[in-house]
């Protein structure tokens, strides 16, 4: 590890597609701490998460390696034991770790989790656990602090949408929560003569669509200025089963938000909703960030800002996520800014992905890259070593039965995304998708069986069979010839 190491503040929301900040031209939201990050670092126009669904992303992304090689596919899956987290490289190098939010690296389900979620040796000295917002567990860090501040967890039906709740204050936020005891390790972390690194998991914006009120009516005004999803009638008809059963209802039909009954008022609140609870992040990592300076922190601090992965938000006739890969599920934002990296509010258009992050906090500590880790380091770029536009041909993603709604036919599908053409295999189905994205940038076309992009499919299935196989795992090590 280098003399003098930089602390790492990583703040990962939970299912915030890109298009959802200032710096990324979203016109609504109001993110001025965030851009004012953008503008201090570099950021990322096509970061995709390597999972649309939680777990296998989270797996992926803490150890630079992909879903099927960690093992971690589904949702409800607990990482094996011996897979590494950067955190656990890092601690081991050490840096002390703290986790504020979820993990959601083993089963959280209340029926089987009945306290803190179970844990490998990931590498975190100090874990502040809260899956979800729900008073669910036991030990749940959130609810205790809201319980200690004379609060309850409080979510509400919201009178103007059905598909709408919302919390009486921004005070009584997990966002808020997961701030503060943010604040409260890194100023007990900065009077030691160790770096740290702190893990700021906090679950908005992910449904159920609960921001507090006075956010919320901010867009009361302006709800007719709010476009409706991107959706066209009859595209789901060739595209593959999951898509037509959640056009139903999310999640197999079985958690709500069913399109064709919900009315462009339903439509618009749910944006603005989700941008609200949007809103309350930014204003959350703003006091962040100027904690860092009060704390004279900031200048040696790399800061992250990502989700890990989208939301579809009623386009193409969907929401929340499943087995698809369209763009507002699996592309994210990404903002990195640190000492000796660029600071000049430059903007990135390589493909990269989430894997990419592991390896480049171990570069960027000038620690030596672990065996396992499949990502390739972003901090040639982020120094202004590299071309901030090439970084990597194709970004790939994977759903391997990833959640257990969709079971006729099991959904397990593969994506490859170049510059300009995007490949999805529905496996065992004789199904896929094809999208030119220069000539049809929201994905409503599927090109899979037209004649005259026969040729650019097959060339995107062999694209996505060289992934497929390049992502086998590294280890264990070659020790010898033979």
């Amino acid at each position: 590890m280098r003399e003098n190491p930089s602390n790492i503040l990583w703040i990962c929301t939970d299912q915030q597609r890109y298009d959802t900040l200032g710096c990324y031209g979203n016109p609504f939201v109001q993110t001025p701490n965030l851009d004012k990050l953008a503008r201090e670092g570099l950021l990322f126009e096509h970061a995709y998460s390597q999972s649309p669904v939680c777990t296998p992303s989270r797996a992926s992304f803490l150890t630079g390696r992909y879903p099927r090689t960690t093992r971690c596919r589904q949702n409800g899956q607990a990482i094996p034991p011996d897979e590494v987290l950067v955190t656990k490289l890092l601690q081991d190098a050490g840096y002390i770790c703290g986790l504020a939010g979820k993990l959601h690296l083993a089963p959280c389900n209340p029926r089987v989790c009945k306290g803190t979620e179970d844990r490998i040796d990931d590498g975190y000295d100090q874990f502040f656990w809260s899956h979800d917002p729900a008073d669910a567990w036991a030990t749940h860090d959130y609810i205790q602090w809201l319980s200690d501040k004379g609060l309850r967890r409080d979510s509400r039906p919201f009178a103007d949408s059905k598909y709408v709740r919302v919390i009486p204050s921004e005070e009584h936020s997990q966002t808020t929560w997961s701030v503060e005891r943010a604040m409260s390790f890194i100023g007990s972390a900065s009077k030691f003569n160790q770096p740290w690194l702190f893990s700021v998991n906090m679950f908005d914006p992910h449904h159920a669509f609960d921001p507090p009120v006075e956010t919320l009516e901010r867009y009361r005004d302006m709800l007719d200025d709010i476009s409706l999803p991107n959706y066209v009638e009859g595209e789901l008809e060739n595209k593959p089963i999951w898509q037509q059963i959640d056009h139903v209802g999310a999640y197999g039909g079985k958690s709500g938000y069913p399109y064709q009954e919900m009315s462009d008022s339903d439509h618009r609140w749910v944006t603005a909703a989700y941008w609200a609870m949007i809103d309350v992040i930014d204003t959350q990592v703003g006091r962040l960030l100027e904690f860092l300076d009060e704390t004279g922190q900031r200048d040696n601090t790399i800061v992250i800002f990502t989700s890990d992965h989208g939301e579809m938000l009623g386009d193409h006739g969907i929401y929340l996520k499943g087995p698809y890969f369209y763009e507002p599920a699996i592309r994210v934002p990404l903002i990195i800014s640190g000492p000796g990296m660029l600071n000049n509010g430059a903007r990135s258009d390589a493909l990269v992905e989430l894997v990419d992050l592991a390896p480049t906090l171990l570069e960027a500590s000038d620690l030596d890259r672990y065996p396992g880790m499949q990502g390739q380091s972003l901090l040639p770029m982020l120094t202004g070593e590299y071309s901030l536009d090439l970084h990597r041909e194709d970004v790939y993603c994977e759903y391997y039965n990833a959640m257990p709604w969709h079971s006729e036919p099991t959904a397990n599908a593969t994506m490859v995304r170049s510059g300009r053409y995007k490949i999805v295999v529905a496996h065992g189905t004789g199904i896929g998708e094809l999208y030119d994205l220069e000539s049809d940038p929201n994905e409503t076309h599927n090109l899979w069986d037209k004649p005259d992009y026969t040729t650019v499919k097959l060339e995107m299935q062999e694209r996505l069979i060289h992934r497929m196989a390049w992502t086998v795992d590294p280890l264990p090590e070659r020790q010898a010839p033979w």
